[in-house]
């Protein structure tokens, strides 16, 4: 039974909306590939490193594949070939390549199931090495345990992967459930990924598979002396989308921002690349057991919170549609909302509560990422901290799956080690001492409450209706979502597309998909 009084058909009506707008967007990603796509395969081929210019080796390959003109074969059917004629490994061809004794285009040309076969024990080596991952997190949780829903989650962001560390272990003691290491600012636009441990960054620390490893030693670390698994995020977003969340996978992450709209809104980044991008990524997440995050949230920092609370729950659906489609289950869609409305609107807390509890009958499997107030946060941490505290009131109440707690500093700088202390501290005295209102309190027939969702979700439903006939690509283009517009063949990394050649395949997805998730 619906608390809010929701009419459930209307619901199923909203998901077959969005499943035709999902399978819209998936056709045109099934016929295209990326060059972030093809880096990923060379990187879950086993190819890792730097050039002595510090190129990473899966850049150079893409990078030789493409200025040969063979990219629409796909970097797995050249390496396979590479495979069977010299009898190396894909990484000791990237370093034939990249000293320039090796040229994918005079390489003789076999079959692609040739081609297919010649990778078989390389694919089994990283699909194994995933698999063990998730085994190992699974023996972790049984064996410590973790915290209960809502998880804690709380940012780390000095720069300096080793002062991350001190920093997560700090939060952890205090009583953090989830770390997530904030990124460098700009590291989205690039189109390569970094390698190795990174002591500087602008507002975060660089993304790197050994950051990762070094991260998530530390988080097992203390997990193990606090008794219970503390879970580690990082940001598969951006022109290396699904490149992070290979990485991701290799190393145990948890959890992983990974929007499938993210990055066309708020970094300019091509529509056409972000899309086929994020199918693979998802791919890969789902089968790492990774929750991913989405980042509906943000579209209420650049739009109003009241006026265009629909436009979430929109992509909500849609996000939810497009990772059924890549293996994620109801269970791993972190599918994110936000407390954003304006503090001085009346009855806003009301607004808030109908929208979050909107959000979990409609999603009721998934681990929904509840963001704080920021767009509302001015300096004055005695507001804030009062602000944080109706954050965590509606999230409690409303059964929250993941809760990024608000700072009181919020505005002010990156939060010191007290301030993640008070925030915790504030969160777990009102999820304790309100545990159980949620199952409670009930809400006034056709009261403000009730009202409320009803109406975000009529709104949601008319939405919805013209994205299907516009098309996702048309609605970007028309500002549908954070009111802003983008190009379909503008933003960034669009020369990275490409259509898929007829001995195209990616040894990947199908065993993704279909093999055994410990």
């Amino acid at each position: 039974m619906s608390k809010l009084g929701l009419d459930f058909k209307k619901v199923k009506y909203a998901r077959s909306l969005a499943k035709k707008i999902a399978d819209d967007v998936q056709s045109f990603v099934d016929k295209r590939s990326t060059v972030s796509v093809e880096r990923t395969i060379c990187r879950l081929l086993g190819i890792d490193g730097i050039d002595e210019n510090e190129v990473p080796l899966p850049n150079i390959v893409v990078d030789h594949i493409k200025e040969k003109g063979l990219l629409e074969q796909g970097a797995a059917f050249l390496l396979g070939n590479a495979v069977i004629e010299t009898g190396l490994t894909p990484q000791e061809i990237a370093e034939k390549i990249s000293k320039g004794d090796l040229d994918l285009s005079r390489v003789k040309v076999y079959s692609r199931e040739k081609a297919e076969e010649a990778l078989e024990p390389f694919v089994d080596d990283m699909i194994k090495r995933i698999q063990d991952n998730r085994r190992k997190r699974n023996e972790y949780l049984e064996k410590l345990g973790e915290g209960p829903q809502p998880y804690l989650y709380v940012i780390v962001a000095t720069g300096n992967i080793y002062e991350d560390v001190v920093q997560a272990q700090a939060a952890a003691r205090q009583g953090a459930d989830i770390i997530a290491v904030i990124r460098t600012t700009g590291q989205s636009l690039l189109d390569y990924v970094p390698y190795g441990p990174t002591t500087e960054g602008f507002g975060g620390t660089m993304a790197t598979q050994e950051n990762f490893r070094i991260m998530r030693k530390a988080l097992d670390e203390v997990g193990e002396e606090v008794g219970r698994y503390i879970r580690l995020v990082n940001y598969a977003s951006g022109l290396c989308m699904p490149e992070i969340a290979a990485m991701g996978a290799m190393e145990r992450l948890d959890v992983m921002l990974n929007d499938a709209l993210y990055g066309i809104l708020f970094r300019d980044i091509n529509m056409k690349r972000t899309i086929i991008d994020q199918y693979f990524s998802r791919v890969i997440n789902g089968f790492a057991g990774i929750i991913i995050n989405t980042g509906e949230d943000n579209y209420l920092t650049t739009a109003d919170a009241y006026e265009e609370a629909h436009t979430v729950l929109t992509s909500n659906f849609i996000n939810e549609q497009l990772a059924l489609i890549a293996g994620i289950p109801e269970e791993q869609m972190g599918l994110g909302h936000a407390f954003e409305m304006n503090p001085d609107l009346t009855n806003g807390f009301l607004y808030e509560l109908a929208q979050a509890q909107m959000l979990r009958e409609i999603f009721p499997k998934a681990p929904l990422k509840y963001m704080p107030p920021t767009k509302y946060m001015t300096g004055n941490i005695f507001k804030g901290h009062v602000q944080d505290a109706l954050f965590n009131v509606v999230s409690i109440w409303t059964h929250q799956g993941i809760q990024l707690l608000g700072m009181l500093t919020e505005a002010i700088h990156t939060p010191f080690m007290s301030d993640r202390y008070l925030s915790i501290e504030n969160a777990r005295y009102i999820f304790n001492n309100l545990k159980d209102i949620g199952d409670e309190v009930e809400f006034k027939k056709d009261g403000i409450i009730q009202k409320r969702a009803q109406q975000v979700l009529d709104e949601s439903i008319q939405l919805l209706e013209k994205m299907v006939q516009d098309g996702l690509f048309v609605s970007l283009s028309k500002g549908t979502f954070a009111n802003i517009k983008r190009p379909i063949d503008g933003g960034k990394g669009l020369d990275g597309v490409f259509e898929k050649g007829k001995n195209y395949f990616n040894p990947f997805v199908k065993r993704m998909l279909e093999d055994e998730r410990p």
